[in-house]
């Protein structure tokens, strides 16, 4: 297993967790873990054998957001240096959004500012009730823009308007009615909860899983009605004749398991 410097990343059970793990800095993100992030979903794209990746935070917190010893170092240098670590804090929330595997983001504790990005770009997000959220750039005169896509994709418009102008802070049951995470829980019942869901995920087809992901992408951002119309019939012929979808269906006739089920 690759070792990583501000992150572990660890596989059981064909389940995989990315932990942030700056616990001292409450998981504050650098350009370290940026680009450890990225490797790490790029990593696990590649592993025929991993069908869901679970992000969350050692330590107190989830994540604090951005690192803000290292966005004021950047911020001293030219505009161009200021714009290729914005790319890469980009391309990181764009890695996990676009993530073959199911994503989920597990949060306790603390998740401010960029920290909401991370969450945001996950297919979803759960939360203990005590967790805290913020989208409190603007409290330090900068906004929240390479979240936003994520944001307000979750949120909607006129609710990131409400967090991310007044930048309050609130708890896991006001983010759920947000619905910046799925759902808010104690902190026992979120780990149950999350058990659950994996079990559900293990009995879906894993190819099926990751070209629904393509399929809600597609739909929701790239396709007018017209060319969904086309785009998604030849998308369920191709699913229907390949291997995964001939087992699972042959399977649901014959009263027994798919073989990706064990």
């Amino acid at each position: 297993m690759k070792s990583y410097e501000t992150i572990e990343f660890e596989i059981k059970d064909k389940v995989a967790t990315l932990w942030l793990n700056r616990p001292d800095v409450h998981n504050a993100f650098n350009n370290i873990m940026l680009a450890e992030i990225i490797d790490c979903v790029e990593q696990a794209n590649e592993n025929k054998d991993i069908i869901c990746l679970i992000i969350r935070g050692r330590g107190k917190s989830f994540c604090a957001g951005v690192d803000i010893q290292w966005m004021r170092d950047v911020a001293k240098n030219t505009y161009e240096v200021n714009y290729t670590e914005s790319l890469q804090l980009s391309k990181c929330f764009y890695t996990i959004y676009k993530c073959k595997k199911t994503t989920i983001a597990m949060v306790h504790g603390v998740s401010l500012g960029g920290a909401n990005g991370i969450l945001s770009a996950c297919d979803m997000a759960y939360s203990d009730n005590e967790a805290t959220f913020s989208l409190s750039e603007v409290k330090i005169g900068i906004i929240p823009a390479c979240i936003s896509p994520y944001v307000i994709k979750r949120v909607g418009e006129f609710g990131s308007r409400d967090l991310m102008l007044t930048g309050k802070r609130i708890k896991g049951p006001e983010a759920e009615s947000y619905k910046l995470v799925n759902k808010s829980f104690t902190s026992e019942k979120l780990e149950e909860y999350v058990a659950s869901v994996i079990e559900f995920l293990k009995t879906s087809g894993p190819h099926a899983m990751t070209h629904c992901k393509d399929l809600i992408f597609n739909v929701a951002n790239n396709l007018t009605l017209e060319e969904a119309y086309d785009y998604t019939a030849k998308m369920i012929a191709d699913i229907r004749a390949s291997e995964e979808g001939q087992e699972g269906m042959a399977a649901f006739i014959e009263k027994r398991k798919p073989n990706w089920v064990k």
